[in-house]
């Protein structure tokens, strides 16, 4: 059962019980990620996320992961474009120990200007990782491309030359803004007692100051774009992209499912086109990204350096394909089936749960029963998946970007 209420400190609590299992998942989720950030201070959600681990007042970072382990516990974290999730998961009898760790983390870390410049060195490392593959380069590129002159385009990890100017004030004064009561939302999910995790939740967490949420910007006016990135890969990688829809779009489930059937498994018409019959590629896929206020589908593929064109043709034409012979019945159950398995295998886990409820009520301030979810998947119909088709279709449509060996031209390739 799923439950919320706002603690007399005034941050919301979202909680769900599951009786049968031992253990708990809780999480701290911050209304605050890339699209807080000013053009100066790029990246700093993300330090803030790393330098929490660093050391608080009476822990090291040592100590902390070394409390973490004595209650068998398992404790991360991520930033995104809209939030910053802190999370922890242990045994049921050990839920009051965790929160502690967390609270004591989010309240009293000491932002050590020693620890800060070892970090910051790690991240500047991260960076080089994320060049270093292009698969993940790439994906940044087609989003900078679709989002072009809004908040959603900028990256989540910065870049050196703004990280060099975030110092110890400028976390504080980041946290001061936007680690507020009204902007965080507690998620507890798995075996607890609610009476004690709302007493402890309330006593650990009260000392975050007061705020007001403030709204996500809106979506940016789209005009297609286009970046070819020469590296010496072994690969040439591309990836398209166009408009998608925000999560509350009534054509979210439609889209998501029409995703499914273009690229989104084994049996997907791009995998089974370009994989299995042409043979020009080895990971080729789609996917769908949905925020508060905007959306991207995209189309990924590596292929050979002399592939690229063949390759871009033979996702046009499914595109086409898609557009003129639309969906087929036995298509849609069998990707309803699959998203229904995808959505309940990930609510197995308590950490699935706190996941899927706290990142709701945090960005949405609603809830979904694993009910409602199924609902509506079983809900999308023909006509739904053909106006998402809509949206994806229109090759001329699509930004574009590429990093191979050359420098492509999309005119050319289009």
């Amino acid at each position: 059962m799923i439950e919320t209420k706002t603690l007399n400190c005034g941050i919301r609590l979202i909680t769900e019980e599951i009786p049968h299992v031992k253990s708990v998942s809780l999480g701290v989720w911050v209304r605050a990620g890339a699209v807080r950030e000013s053009e100066r201070r790029s990246g700093i959600s993300h330090f803030t996320e790393h330098m929490l681990f660093k050391g608080t007042d009476k822990r090291t970072a040592k100590q902390i992961a070394e409390d973490v382990d004595r209650i068998g516990g398992q404790i991360n974290a991520f930033t995104g474009k809209e939030a910053t999730c802190y999370y922890l998961k242990t045994l049921s009898a050990n839920f009051a120990k965790g929160a502690e760790i967390l609270s004591d983390m989010l309240l009293f870390s000491r932002f050590d200007k020693e620890e800060m410049d070892k970090e910051r060195r790690v991240i500047c490392e991260e960076i080089k990782m994320i060049e270093d593959s292009p698969e993940d380069d790439i994906h940044d590129l087609i989003s900078e491309q679709v989002f072009h002159g809004s908040a959603l385009a900028k990256s989540i990890i910065g870049v050196p030359s703004t990280l060099t100017g975030i110092k110890s004030a400028t976390i504080r004064a980041y946290m001061k803004r936007f680690y507020t009561t009204d902007n965080i939302v507690l998620a507890v999910a798995g075996g607890f007692d609610a009476a004690e995790t709302e007493y402890e939740l309330e006593k650990l967490f009260s000392g975050l100051p007061a705020g007001l949420e403030s709204a996500f910007p809106d979506c940016n006016a789209y005009a297609p774009r286009y970046r070819s990135k020469v590296k010496d890969t072994e690969q040439s990688h591309i990836c398209m992209g166009v408009k998608g829809v925000a999560l509350e779009d009534r054509r979210y489930y439609s889209l998501t499912m029409l995703n499914n059937i273009m690229g989104g498994s084994m049996s997907a018409r791009l995998f089974q086109n370009i994989r299995e019959q042409k043979g020009l590629a080895y990971s080729v896929y789609s996917s769908t990204s949905s925020f508060t206020n905007d959306g991207m589908f995209s189309i990924y593929a590596g292929v050979g350096h002399d592939k690229v064109r063949e390759t871009v043709k033979a996702i046009a034409d499914e595109l086409k394909k898609l557009k003129k012979e639309g969906v087929c019945r036995d298509e849609a159950d069998a990707a309803k089936e699959q998203m229904k398995s995808h959505y309940i295998f990930g609510q197995e886990n308590v950490n699935g749960r706190m996941f899927s409820i706290g990142k709701n009520y945090l960005l949405l301030n609603k809830i979904f029963t694993p009910d409602e979810v199924l609902a509506k998947i079983d809900g999308v119909t023909l006509d739904g998946l053909h106006e998402a088709a809509e949206l994806i279709t229109d090759y001329s449509g699509y930004s574009g970007a590429v990093i191979g060996r050359k420098r492509q031209n999309w005119n050319r390739l289009l």
